[in-house]
Protein backbone atom coordinates (compact mmCIF):
# COMPACT_ATOMS: atom_id res chain seq x y z
CA UNK A 1 0.00 0.00 0.00
CA UNK A 2 3.03 2.38 0.61
CA UNK A 3 4.53 1.87 -2.64
CA UNK A 4 0.68 2.18 -4.56
CA UNK A 5 0.56 5.40 -2.66
CA UNK A 6 4.11 7.02 -3.79
CA UNK A 7 3.15 5.83 -7.21
CA UNK A 8 -0.50 7.92 -6.92
CA UNK A 9 1.10 11.08 -5.78
CA UNK A 10 3.81 10.67 -9.17
CA UNK A 11 1.11 9.80 -11.66
CA UNK A 12 -0.90 12.96 -10.44
CA UNK A 13 1.81 14.85 -10.79
CA UNK A 14 1.65 13.43 -14.49
CA UNK A 15 -1.79 14.09 -15.14
CA UNK A 16 -1.61 17.52 -13.88
CA UNK A 17 1.29 18.29 -16.12
CA UNK A 18 -0.30 16.65 -19.19
CA UNK A 19 -3.13 19.50 -18.73
CA UNK A 20 -1.18 22.33 -18.26
CA UNK A 21 0.47 21.54 -21.38
CA UNK A 22 -3.18 20.95 -22.79
CA UNK A 23 -5.94 22.75 -21.61
CA UNK A 24 -7.94 19.76 -21.93
CA UNK A 25 -10.96 19.39 -19.58
CA UNK A 26 -10.99 15.61 -20.23
CA UNK A 27 -7.08 15.07 -19.04
CA UNK A 28 -8.42 17.41 -15.89
CA UNK A 29 -10.58 14.94 -15.14
CA UNK A 30 -8.66 12.22 -15.04
CA UNK A 31 -5.74 14.76 -12.87
CA UNK A 32 -8.84 15.59 -10.28
CA UNK A 33 -9.44 11.54 -9.60
CA UNK A 34 -6.16 11.17 -9.04
CA UNK A 35 -5.97 13.08 -5.99
CA UNK A 36 -8.57 10.75 -4.98
CA UNK A 37 -6.24 7.95 -5.40
CA UNK A 38 -3.94 9.98 -3.25
CA UNK A 39 -6.27 11.12 -0.26
CA UNK A 40 -7.68 7.51 -0.38
CA UNK A 41 -4.62 5.69 -0.84
CA UNK A 42 -2.86 7.66 2.70
CA UNK A 43 -6.46 6.25 4.42
CA UNK A 44 -6.29 3.08 3.25
CA UNK A 45 -2.56 2.85 4.25
CA UNK A 46 -3.97 3.95 7.85
CA UNK A 47 -6.57 1.44 7.63
CA UNK A 48 -4.39 -1.75 6.29
CA UNK A 49 -2.43 -0.83 9.74
CA UNK A 50 -5.21 -0.52 11.91
CA UNK A 51 -7.02 -3.71 10.48
CA UNK A 52 -4.26 -5.59 11.28
CA UNK A 53 -4.21 -4.75 14.91
CA UNK A 54 -5.02 -7.75 17.04
CA UNK A 55 -8.78 -8.76 19.10
CA UNK A 56 -8.47 -6.64 22.11
CA UNK A 57 -11.17 -6.07 25.08
CA UNK A 58 -12.93 -3.24 23.04
CA UNK A 59 -12.97 -5.15 20.25
CA UNK A 60 -13.89 -8.81 20.59
CA UNK A 61 -13.90 -9.82 16.55
CA UNK A 62 -11.00 -7.42 15.53
CA UNK A 63 -10.55 -4.37 13.22
CA UNK A 64 -10.83 -5.92 10.10
CA UNK A 65 -14.33 -3.34 9.81
CA UNK A 66 -12.34 -0.25 9.11
CA UNK A 67 -11.50 -1.53 5.59
CA UNK A 68 -15.25 -0.99 4.37
CA UNK A 69 -14.84 2.25 6.27
CA UNK A 70 -11.90 3.43 4.15
CA UNK A 71 -13.49 1.98 1.19
CA UNK A 72 -16.75 3.62 1.72
CA UNK A 73 -14.62 7.06 2.07
CA UNK A 74 -12.68 6.67 -1.30
CA UNK A 75 -16.32 5.68 -3.08
CA UNK A 76 -17.88 8.75 -1.58
CA UNK A 77 -14.38 11.00 -2.51
CA UNK A 78 -15.10 9.62 -6.11
CA UNK A 79 -18.67 10.54 -6.28
CA UNK A 80 -17.72 14.26 -5.36
CA UNK A 81 -15.35 13.92 -7.94
CA UNK A 82 -17.57 12.85 -10.59
CA UNK A 83 -20.03 15.68 -9.90
CA UNK A 84 -17.50 18.09 -10.38
CA UNK A 85 -16.06 17.11 -13.74
CA UNK A 86 -19.11 16.91 -14.59
CA UNK A 87 -20.04 20.45 -13.62
CA UNK A 88 -16.27 21.85 -14.74
CA UNK A 89 -17.16 20.17 -18.86
CA UNK A 90 -21.23 21.83 -18.56
CA UNK A 91 -19.46 25.48 -17.48
CA UNK A 92 -16.89 24.67 -20.30
CA UNK A 93 -19.62 24.43 -22.77
CA UNK A 94 -20.35 27.91 -22.61
CA UNK A 95 -16.62 29.13 -21.42
CA UNK A 96 -14.49 27.11 -24.22
CA UNK A 97 -10.76 26.89 -23.59
CA UNK A 98 -8.40 26.42 -26.48
CA UNK A 99 -6.62 22.93 -26.16
CA UNK A 100 -2.91 22.82 -26.91
CA UNK A 101 0.26 19.43 -27.28
CA UNK A 102 -2.27 17.03 -28.05
CA UNK A 103 0.18 14.61 -29.05
CA UNK A 104 2.01 15.34 -25.81
CA UNK A 105 -1.51 14.53 -23.64
CA UNK A 106 -1.89 11.33 -25.84
CA UNK A 107 1.69 9.88 -24.23
CA UNK A 108 1.30 11.18 -21.06
CA UNK A 109 -2.24 9.39 -20.49
CA UNK A 110 -0.85 6.01 -22.42
CA UNK A 111 2.61 6.07 -19.47
CA UNK A 112 -0.24 6.75 -16.57
CA UNK A 113 -2.35 4.37 -17.84
CA UNK A 114 -0.15 1.60 -17.78
CA UNK A 115 0.72 2.23 -14.67
CA UNK A 116 -2.51 1.95 -13.31
CA UNK A 117 -3.54 -0.73 -15.02
CA UNK A 118 0.13 -2.93 -13.70
CA UNK A 119 -0.40 -1.29 -10.10
CA UNK A 120 -4.66 -2.27 -10.06
CA UNK A 121 -3.53 -5.88 -10.70
CA UNK A 122 -0.89 -6.09 -8.61
CA UNK A 123 -3.07 -4.69 -5.50
CA UNK A 124 -6.12 -6.95 -6.82
CA UNK A 125 -3.47 -9.88 -6.46
CA UNK A 126 -2.77 -9.13 -3.10
CA UNK A 127 -6.13 -8.67 -1.88
CA UNK A 128 -6.99 -12.17 -2.78
CA UNK A 129 -4.14 -13.44 -1.15
CA UNK A 130 -4.30 -11.25 1.85
CA UNK A 131 -8.60 -11.29 1.80
CA UNK A 132 -8.17 -7.56 1.78
CA UNK A 133 -11.23 -6.03 0.81
CA UNK A 134 -9.95 -2.58 0.54
CA UNK A 135 -6.97 -3.86 -1.21
CA UNK A 136 -9.29 -5.07 -3.67
CA UNK A 137 -11.53 -2.22 -3.85
CA UNK A 138 -8.31 -0.33 -4.96
CA UNK A 139 -6.90 -2.15 -7.38
CA UNK A 140 -10.52 -2.01 -9.39
CA UNK A 141 -10.91 1.76 -8.74
CA UNK A 142 -7.25 1.40 -10.82
CA UNK A 143 -8.60 -0.72 -13.60
CA UNK A 144 -11.23 1.45 -14.13
CA UNK A 145 -8.66 4.57 -14.52
CA UNK A 146 -6.78 2.38 -16.98
CA UNK A 147 -10.61 2.32 -18.81
CA UNK A 148 -10.80 5.76 -18.59
CA UNK A 149 -7.37 6.49 -19.94
CA UNK A 150 -7.89 4.31 -23.35
CA UNK A 151 -11.16 6.31 -23.67
CA UNK A 152 -9.18 10.00 -22.90
CA UNK A 153 -6.43 9.17 -25.47
CA UNK A 154 -8.98 7.41 -28.10
CA UNK A 155 -11.14 10.98 -27.09
CA UNK A 156 -7.92 13.14 -27.55
CA UNK A 157 -6.94 11.32 -30.94
CA UNK A 158 -10.29 12.46 -32.34
CA UNK A 159 -10.18 15.76 -31.63
CA UNK A 160 -7.11 16.04 -33.19
CA UNK A 161 -7.93 14.67 -36.05
CA UNK A 162 -11.45 16.09 -36.56
CA UNK A 163 -10.27 19.90 -34.91
CA UNK A 164 -14.10 19.30 -32.92
CA UNK A 165 -12.89 21.06 -29.61
CA UNK A 166 -16.29 20.71 -28.06
CA UNK A 167 -15.58 16.98 -28.10
CA UNK A 168 -13.47 17.25 -25.02
CA UNK A 169 -16.49 18.80 -22.87
CA UNK A 170 -18.52 15.88 -23.79
CA UNK A 171 -15.57 13.32 -23.56
CA UNK A 172 -15.09 14.86 -19.93
CA UNK A 173 -18.46 14.10 -18.94
CA UNK A 174 -18.74 10.76 -20.35
CA UNK A 175 -15.75 10.16 -18.05
CA UNK A 176 -17.39 12.01 -15.11
CA UNK A 177 -20.14 9.57 -15.61
CA UNK A 178 -17.72 6.57 -15.69
CA UNK A 179 -15.85 7.72 -12.31
CA UNK A 180 -19.76 8.59 -10.71
CA UNK A 181 -20.14 4.52 -11.50
CA UNK A 182 -17.14 3.46 -9.72
CA UNK A 183 -17.67 5.33 -6.95
CA UNK A 184 -21.44 3.88 -6.47
CA UNK A 185 -20.06 0.53 -6.80
CA UNK A 186 -16.86 1.26 -4.46
CA UNK A 187 -19.43 2.82 -1.74
CA UNK A 188 -22.07 0.57 -2.54
CA UNK A 189 -20.24 -2.86 -1.72
CA UNK A 190 -18.59 -0.90 1.73
CA UNK A 191 -22.22 -0.07 3.22
CA UNK A 192 -23.32 -3.71 2.31
CA UNK A 193 -20.22 -4.94 4.25
CA UNK A 194 -20.40 -2.97 6.88
CA UNK A 195 -24.33 -4.31 7.30
CA UNK A 196 -23.11 -7.80 7.21
CA UNK A 197 -24.53 -8.74 3.83
CA UNK A 198 -24.02 -12.72 3.12
CA UNK A 199 -20.89 -13.58 1.06
CA UNK A 200 -22.93 -16.02 -1.29
CA UNK A 201 -19.54 -16.78 -3.03
CA UNK A 202 -17.83 -17.37 0.86
CA UNK A 203 -20.41 -19.81 1.76
CA UNK A 204 -20.81 -21.53 -1.31
CA UNK A 205 -17.05 -22.17 -1.22
CA UNK A 206 -17.59 -23.34 2.60
CA UNK A 207 -20.11 -25.49 1.81
CA UNK A 208 -18.71 -27.80 -0.79
CA UNK A 209 -15.89 -28.29 1.73
CA UNK A 210 -18.31 -29.35 4.05
CA UNK A 211 -19.82 -31.71 1.09
CA UNK A 212 -16.74 -33.30 0.15
CA UNK A 213 -15.52 -34.15 3.74
CA UNK A 214 -18.89 -34.68 5.21
CA UNK A 215 -18.40 -37.53 8.01
CA UNK A 216 -21.51 -39.72 9.14
CA UNK A 217 -22.20 -38.16 12.90
CA UNK A 218 -22.65 -35.05 10.95
CA UNK A 219 -26.11 -35.99 10.82
CA UNK A 220 -27.71 -32.23 9.73
CA UNK A 221 -26.03 -28.36 10.00
CA UNK A 222 -27.98 -25.07 9.82
CA UNK A 223 -27.98 -21.64 10.68
CA UNK A 224 -25.36 -21.22 8.81
CA UNK A 225 -23.72 -17.55 9.11
CA UNK A 226 -20.84 -15.74 7.85
CA UNK A 227 -19.35 -12.37 8.88
CA UNK A 228 -16.24 -10.89 7.49
CA UNK A 229 -14.40 -8.52 9.70
CA UNK A 230 -11.41 -7.74 7.51
CA UNK A 231 -9.54 -10.49 6.02
CA UNK A 232 -10.90 -12.73 8.78
CA UNK A 233 -14.62 -14.65 8.78
CA UNK A 234 -16.68 -14.99 12.00
CA UNK A 235 -19.21 -18.12 11.16
CA UNK A 236 -21.99 -19.33 13.25
CA UNK A 237 -23.76 -22.66 12.70
CA UNK A 238 -25.54 -25.33 14.53
CA UNK A 239 -24.80 -29.06 13.81
CA UNK A 240 -26.58 -31.83 14.19
CA UNK A 241 -24.98 -35.34 16.42
CA UNK A 242 -26.62 -38.27 17.77
CA UNK A 243 -27.60 -37.71 21.22
CA UNK A 244 -26.20 -40.59 22.74
CA UNK A 245 -22.67 -39.01 22.07
CA UNK A 246 -20.55 -37.89 25.57
CA UNK A 247 -19.77 -34.16 25.49
CA UNK A 248 -16.20 -35.09 24.99
CA UNK A 249 -17.08 -36.90 22.02
CA UNK A 250 -19.61 -34.30 20.77
CA UNK A 251 -16.80 -31.59 21.39
CA UNK A 252 -14.76 -34.02 19.15
CA UNK A 253 -16.44 -33.58 16.28
CA UNK A 254 -17.03 -29.85 16.59
CA UNK A 255 -13.63 -29.05 16.48
CA UNK A 256 -13.36 -31.50 13.31
CA UNK A 257 -15.56 -28.81 11.73
CA UNK A 258 -13.62 -26.04 12.61
CA UNK A 259 -10.08 -27.67 11.64
CA UNK A 260 -11.79 -28.73 8.24
CA UNK A 261 -12.60 -25.47 7.28
CA UNK A 262 -9.55 -23.83 9.22
CA UNK A 263 -7.17 -26.08 6.60
CA UNK A 264 -8.92 -25.35 3.99
CA UNK A 265 -9.78 -21.04 4.40
CA UNK A 266 -6.01 -20.32 5.61
CA UNK A 267 -6.70 -20.31 9.40
CA UNK A 268 -9.31 -17.75 8.82
CA UNK A 269 -12.02 -18.96 10.41
CA UNK A 270 -13.47 -18.05 14.03
CA UNK A 271 -16.11 -20.58 14.71
CA UNK A 272 -19.31 -20.93 17.35
CA UNK A 273 -20.50 -23.90 16.40
CA UNK A 274 -23.80 -24.93 18.76
CA UNK A 275 -24.38 -29.01 18.62
CA UNK A 276 -28.33 -29.92 18.70
CA UNK A 277 -29.04 -33.90 19.65
CA UNK A 278 -31.07 -35.69 16.81
CA UNK A 279 -34.68 -36.04 17.33
CA UNK A 280 -36.70 -38.80 15.51
CA UNK A 281 -37.31 -36.72 12.31
CA UNK A 282 -33.61 -36.76 11.86
CA UNK A 283 -33.27 -40.81 11.30
CA UNK A 284 -34.19 -40.96 7.88
CA UNK A 285 -31.16 -38.51 6.74
CA UNK A 286 -29.05 -40.21 9.24
CA UNK A 287 -26.40 -42.26 7.74
CA UNK A 288 -25.25 -44.18 10.76
CA UNK A 289 -25.54 -47.66 9.59
CA UNK A 290 -24.84 -49.42 12.96
CA UNK A 291 -27.36 -47.17 14.87
CA UNK A 292 -29.13 -49.13 17.62
CA UNK A 293 -31.48 -46.21 18.62
CA UNK A 294 -32.40 -46.22 14.94
CA UNK A 295 -36.64 -45.27 15.43
CA UNK A 296 -36.99 -45.05 11.29
CA UNK A 297 -34.89 -46.15 8.53
CA UNK A 298 -32.45 -44.44 6.62
CA UNK A 299 -33.76 -42.65 2.99
CA UNK A 300 -31.39 -40.27 1.85
CA UNK A 301 -28.63 -38.50 2.34
CA UNK A 302 -29.44 -34.50 2.47
CA UNK A 303 -27.02 -32.97 0.15
CA UNK A 304 -26.31 -29.75 1.91
CA UNK A 305 -26.77 -26.32 -0.27
CA UNK A 306 -27.40 -22.51 0.65
CA UNK A 307 -31.51 -23.58 0.55
CA UNK A 308 -31.38 -25.90 3.24
CA UNK A 309 -28.01 -24.59 5.57
CA UNK A 310 -28.80 -21.23 6.19
CA UNK A 311 -32.41 -20.94 7.81
CA UNK A 312 -32.48 -22.10 11.39
CA UNK A 313 -34.62 -25.11 11.21
CA UNK A 314 -33.45 -28.51 11.81
CA UNK A 315 -33.74 -30.91 8.44
CA UNK A 316 -35.65 -33.73 7.98
CA UNK A 317 -36.42 -35.42 4.71
CA UNK A 318 -39.34 -33.61 4.52
CA UNK A 319 -37.78 -30.36 4.50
Amino acid sequence: MRLMLIFSIVLTGVKFFAYLITRSNAILSDALESIINVIAGSFALYSIHYAAKPKDEDHPYGHGKIEYLSAGFEGGLILITGFAIIGKAIYNFFHPQPIENISMGVYLSAFSGLCNYFMGMFLIKKGKKYHSVLMNADGKHLIADTISSGALIIGLLIIHLTGFLWFDNVLAILLGLFILLTGYNITKQSIMGLLDEADNETIGIMIYILNQNRQIKWIDMHNLRVLKYGSYLHVDCHITLPWYLSLEEAHTEVTAVEDLLNKNLEGRVEFFIHADPCLPGSCPICMIEDCKVRQSPFVKKLEWNTVNLLPDKKHSILT
